[in-house]
């Protein structure tokens, strides 16, 4: 379904409520920098996550990072899409269609989440950041190009850990993943991360876009 293209080039986050506008306060360099580090050192994970789209609509699923470059967001049944980054291009399938679309990572805007080297000081820049919800929010965008959309990335205070993200595109419409169960530091098998097209199911032999 085309909805799941928001996944990864429009990643956004959350507008704090009513309820929490007593809460909001701004943040620190120092809190920017510790958000900063944990995404440099969020190597791999695996999370539960609830996808929340521009029209409301919201799925459940299982994802998946290996940083640089790879990640996988893998839906609950009856719903067979995936997306799947293999480490130069982000596979968008969509079992309705039965067909897949690709674009560059760095043409996306997963590259801000991705990249090798994730600085808040280079091509990427820091628009706004604050204490909101019980979360540090962080809004970053493209320095040369900041109405180009954003990534808003959310952290819980204790423990400190990546909760949500919030993505919004250039035609402002708003994608948000929430993450559960947060596990790090395991190693994932390299499969997980190759587009096979699911007609071919896992036979080895059939060609996939990998090789």
């Amino acid at each position: 379904m085309r909805y799941i293209v928001a996944v990864l080039c429009v990643i956004s986050m959350f507008a704090v409520g009513k309820a929490y506008a007593a809460d909001i306060k701004p943040a620190s360099t120092a809190d920017i920098e510790r958000a900063e580090k944990y995404l440099q050192d969020l190597k791999t994970a695996q999370a539960r996550f609830v996808q929340t789209t521009h029209n409301g609509t919201q799925l459940v699923g299982t994802f998946y990072l290996s940083r640089p470059g790879k990640l996988r967001f893998e839906y609950d049944a009856p719903m067979e899409d995936f997306v799947v980054a293999d480490g130069m291009f982000i596979f968008f399938y969509d079992a309705e269609l039965e067909e897949q679309t690709n674009a560059p990572i760095k043409a996306t805007m997963a590259n801000f989440f991705l990249r090798k080297n994730l600085s808040f000081s280079d091509d990427l820049m820091v628009e706004g950041a604050k204490f909101g919800g019980g979360l540090l929010q962080v809004r970053v965008v493209q320095a040369d190009d900041p109405d180009a959309g954003s990534i808003t990335f959310a952290f819980s205070e204790k423990p400190f850990e990546l909760k949500k993200w919030r993505i919004i595109d250039p035609q402002g419409m708003i994608t948000e993943i929430e993450l559960f169960h947060l596990k790090r530091g395991m190693e994932h098998p390299s499969k997980l991360f190759r587009y096979v097209d699911p007609k071919f199911g896992d036979d080895s032999r059939k060609p996939s876009y990998n090789e």
